[in-house]
This record gives C-alpha cells, structure tokens and sequence, in this order.
C-alpha cells in the first residue's frame, strides 16, 4: 500500500508492507525509500514495514524553509504517533540515523529497538573528503532517481541539494552523553569500506549502553544494495532475538 498523510502541512508519502510490530525504515540524505527496496521483502515477512520519505525527498514534495533537526524530527515523532501508533523499531541509514539519534534522546517512549546504518553523530564522523557539498553538479545517477518520483520536478533538485548540505552543515551533534542516555536497545552498522570512519562507528557502538556492532564485508556506504540479504537477515536477528550471554564478555561484563 502506497499512500500520504499530512504532518503539520507536510504531504508526506510513505508505503507499507506485511504485518506485526511497526518497523520503521529511515533513509538518508538525497536518497529515499528504494534505499531499502532490496531488503523490504524479508522486512515484511516479519513485520509490518513503513517506508516514509522525508520532505523534498522520493515521492514527497519539498516544505518552504531550511532542513533542521528540530523540524525532521519533529516530521518522525508525527509519524509514528499518527501511523505507527506509538513505539516501532527503527532501522535508520546515514543521515536518517543521525536524526534518528536525535529522536532516541527526545522521545525515547517511540523507540523499540534502534539499528543505526552507517550514521555519524556529527560531520568529523566521515572520511575527509567525503562530506556532501553543493559545489558541482551532484552525481547524475542521483539527480535522475529524484526526477523519477518527484512530485517538484528535476529543476527542484539543486534546491533539495543545497538545503540537505546546509541541513549537514548546521545539525547539532550528537554527543557522547546524548548516545549514553540512549535506552533503546541498538545495533550499530556499517560496511567495512564505508565513508564513515571505522573508529567513529565504534565510537557509536562504545557510547551507547549495551549496543552491539556489526561489521558488514565486502560492502560500502550503500550496504543494503550492495548485500541486501546478509544486512536483512542481521537487522531480523537483532530486532527478533534477545541477546546471547557471552562467554566471554569484555565490554558488556559489567551489564
């Protein structure tokens, strides 16, 4: 099912698929629900799946004004109160899982469980180079995946780029006593090549009580399209499973 619901004058899109507990899927920046496509199925199998997109983004149009956090999230927490009905788990991919950081902290009440895909906390979290940037024409691959589904049209693009690179520019970060106040259980996630730094993934997973990590092979920033499978069978594990006594645990030995 394909439909839209206003959030505070946002038409905002969203799709929905199987039944069970509400499990969000939260896409990133210049990118949107097809992010997710190849994993949707075997999400669904398990769960009742929401796919909604962000203002400017996918299917939904662009809202007058900046990007900020307060606003997005504030756009999540409507969301799932309106839709979702209240709790859901959330799987959420690089910018997607900054503001979903953000929401674990404010509205830990609407969180179940919580898998941050290749987010950062703050932009020192990504490789040098590899912040986004409204100089130049942004990858044409990108441009025409937003003209597709659009409802503002290709010539609106340069205008969601500069507003999403502001939105980057500008985010207040999150702080390691932000990410320790984090109740939800939560797996951090990240391929083995990706633009976010290796020691700032795990500094993700060392900040927040009781997280797990996964390390996804052979992939890189876009891991659930490059290993749709393995990263859906580790987000089913983790949201369908309680944790496992270690043998041997280090980090978790006092928990």
């Amino acid at each position: 099912m394909e439909t839209t619901i206003d959030l505070g004058g946002v038409r905002t899109w969203y799709a929905e698929q199987g039944e069970g507990e509400p499990l969000v899927l939260m896409h990133g920046g210049l990118s949107d629900a097809r992010y997710f496509g190849l994993a949707l199925d075997a999400l669904a199998g398990r769960f009742r799946v929401l796919t909604p997109e962000r203002r400017g983004h996918g299917h939904t149009p662009d809202a007058d004004g900046p990007y900020t956090v307060d606003a997005l999230v504030g756009d999540t927490v409507a969301f799932l109160e309106k839709v979702a009905g209240g709790p859901a788990h959330l799987v959420a991919y690089s910018q997607g899982a900054h503001l979903a950081m953000h929401l674990a902290v404010r509205r830990p009440d609407l969180v179940s469980r919580l898998v941050l895909v290749s987010g950062a906390a703050d932009a020192e979290g990504f490789l040098p180079g590899m912040r986004p940037s409204a100089e130049g024409e942004p990858p044409e691959v990108i441009a025409d995946m937003y003209a597709e589904v659009s409802p503002d049209g290709r010539e609106h693009f340069p205008v969601v780029v500069r507003k999403t690179v502001d939105l980057f520019e500008t985010q207040p970060p999150v702080t390691a006593d932000h990410l320790a106040s984090i109740r939800a259980r939560t797996l951090v996630m990240a391929g083995d090549d990706d633009i976010v730094r290796p020691e700032h993934t795990r500094f993700l997973y060392e900040s927040i009580p009781g997280a797990e990590l996964a390390v996804v092979p052979g992939t890189s920033h876009v891991l659930f399209l490059e290993k749709p499978d393995l990263c859906a069978r580790l987000v089913l594990d983790f949201l369908t499973g309680d944790p496992v006594p270690t043998m041997m645990p280090i980090r978790r030995a006092g928990a």
